[in-house]
């Protein structure tokens, strides 16, 4: 067992004094039996009523709701956590979906089915011709194996780069331009997936930097991987921006069938136009 402390800061800094709509915070970790949060705090500044929920995905969700006007917004959550997915590769994939190709069960595939759609519009000639350099109908291969090539072939083939803009890239931009954030990478890797028959989702959360992360820039910031549903394991997370599947490092928040539904904030106000925000996180290894 590990223990992190994450502490995430958030400021928003408007041009003029401005009335908060409610916000959305999904700042929580997801847990169960491989993460238990052992403390959590939250502060807002102007003060807020929160209501707690959980999404559709069972995502911690809280709902902030603002009296007072401000120019300056700040959430900072502070959450220490157990950390128990010591040994990732420790898992057995159901017989029938060893090897590549493999098809759901039926009664998996009426669940799993959102999250085979290509995301966005239907796969270009520049995904499937990337894919088809990965595997080529008639390759014998085990299914892990499959996905383990898909992850380091992005791993290898794109050059991370921080994007401060909102939104992710499509497959076909990440592509075109080498390049690209971790919530890039993660997308493309989750409609290549798809596109191969997988069920695939999107991850938001933090990583603990360690030498490796770091040269990628990860810390001080939010962090993104994908899942894959292979059955008798479940999801399995796969980060390509570090080449590697998850594990105890990596720490997971929101989940979602598309990754623009998962901002760690999202909110509105009303007021003259104009804000910066600015973005703090540290991971910590506590013990």
């Amino acid at each position: 067992m590990k223990r992190y402390k994450i502490v995430h800061k958030t400021q928003y800094n408007f041009s003029g004094m401005v009335l908060l709509q409610p916000h959305t915070l999904r700042l929580r970790p997801r847990e169960g039996h491989e993460l238990r949060i052992e403390s959590s705090k939250l502060d807002i500044s102007p003060p807020a009523t929160l209501r707690w929920h959980r999404d559709v995905e069972g995502n911690s969700v809280a709902i902030a709701t603002f009296i007072d006007s401000t120019q300056i917004l700040t959430v900072q959550s502070e959450i220490t956590i157990q950390q128990y997915d010591q040994l990732p590769h420790d898992f057995l994939v159901a017989d029938y979906a060893v090897a590549y190709p493999f098809y759901y069960t039926d009664e998996d595939k009426v669940l799993l089915s959102p999250y085979m759609i290509p995301p966005g519009m239907a796969a270009s000639n520049t995904l499937t011709n990337w894919i088809n350099d990965i595997w080529q109908p008639g390759e014998k291969i085990q299914t892990f194996a499959l996905l383990l090539r898909l992850n380091q072939r992005i791993y290898q083939t794109l050059t991370y780069r921080s994007r401060e803009e909102e939104g992710v890239q499509s497959a076909e931009q990440t592509l075109s331009c080498c390049s690209g954030s971790c919530r890039d990478s993660a997308f493309l890797f989750m409609a290549a997936a798809r596109q191969l028959g997988f069920a695939a989702r999107f991850v938001s959360g933090y990583i603990y930097s360690n030498a490796t992360t770091n040269s990628l820039g990860q810390s001080g910031s939010t962090h993104a991987w994908a899942e894959v549903f292979l059955p008798g394991a479940g999801w399995k997370g796969f980060d390509p921006t570090i080449g590697n599947i998850v594990g105890a490092e990596h720490i997971a928040v929101a989940v979602a069938r598309l990754p623009e539904s998962v901002p760690p904030i999202c909110g509105a106000f009303h007021g003259p136009p104009g804000a910066n925000m600015m973005v703090n996180v540290w991971v910590t290894e506590l013990d």
